[in-house]
């Protein structure tokens, strides 16, 4: 799980991803193609929906976006549910866009493990965004990434082991550091039935070998993309609702004043009464996201 490890990995050429591998063609998009498509990671084939700009690309390509989804249960998750009209903003937009299904997830091969206390998320995020930069419909010089709560997560963490991705938007992002996480995670809605056991005692295990963010900092510190925020290769832009009930605004915030001093906060919208999707403010958030992704790509 660590930053460096990963960053070693990385150099070494370990999340090589592959070619995209087309699975299923699906009904187009007003102006853009929709493919489910399949990448390596590791040993594991791991599905993703893939959209596509019609017409004559760029010079050099296309700019692209990973696309980081948040928690749901992976026993229900579906490629072409959720996050549809999220997704259709970026791609109307004429962007390229990759939505993994993580490990386990869908028809994905695996095992789902929870994106905090295991690498193989992160794993997978790391390979979709190397298969993109092979493939020849895009620039791999232009590509970003999108997350919302636990996909924030996962994109913090891209984005300071690989510097090349050139700009980041994160929504509700889990995004604290582990002190936080494991000290100030209050949440309004209880923890998701769904979770299995084995992995909310994945966390319980590693106190139990590491000792607590507070006992053992240099340890957990390195698991932390938040240490090493001075090394992103571009901005990040932040969204929140203050009626999340899933994350607290207080990573929001903290990540926030993190980033600014740094020249690496690409925007910072508080939405007043909105909720963890941000329902109530969805076309201005995505307007402000599409926006910042063309200016920064």
């Amino acid at each position: 799980m660590s930053i460096p490890a990963s960053r070693t990995a990385f150099q070494k050429g370990g999340y090589p991803g592959s070619a995209l591998t087309v699975r299923q063609t699906l009904a187009p998009g007003g102006n853009y193609t929709r493919q489910v498509v399949s990448y390596q990671s590791g040993d594991l084939r791991i599905n993703a929906l893939l959209t596509v700009p019609r017409g004559t690309p760029p010079k050099g390509g296309w700019p692209a976006i990973v696309f980081n989804h948040g928690y749901i249960p992976p026993n229900v998750y579906r490629t072409t549910e959720r996050y549809v009209a999220y997704q259709d903003a970026f791609a109307r937009a004429g962007f390229v866009t990759l939505k993994s299904d993580y490990r386990g997830h869908g028809s994905s091969q695996g095992e789902a493990l929870g994106g905090y206390y295991a690498p193989g998320y992160t794993t997978d995020v790391m390979n979709a965004l190397a298969s993109l930069k092979r493939d020849p419909r895009v620039n791999a010089a232009r590509i970003g990434m999108w997350g919302h709560s636990m996909g924030g997560f996962l994109t913090l963490r891209a984005m300071v082991i690989d510097r090349s991705v050139k700009a980041g938007v994160i929504w509700a992002g889990v995004v604290g550091d582990y002190d936080q996480l494991m000290t100030s995670w209050t949440r309004r809605a209880p923890v998701p039935a769904s979770i299995p056991q084995r992995v909310l005692d994945l966390r319980k295990r590693a106190v139990e070998q590491y000792g607590t963010p507070s006992s053992n900092p240099t340890f957990w510190n390195t698991l932390s993309a938040n240490t090493y925020l001075k090394d992103l290769g571009g901005p990040i832009q932040l969204h929140i609702g203050t009626n999340d009930e899933e994350v607290p605004v207080a990573f929001h915030t903290a990540l926030a004043a993190q980033l600014r001093p740094l020249g690496k906060l690409g925007g910072n919208y508080v939405y007043p009464g909105d909720n963890h999707n941000l329902s109530g403010n969805l076309r201005a958030a995505l307007n402000r996201s599409v926006q910042f992704f063309r200016d920064r790509l």
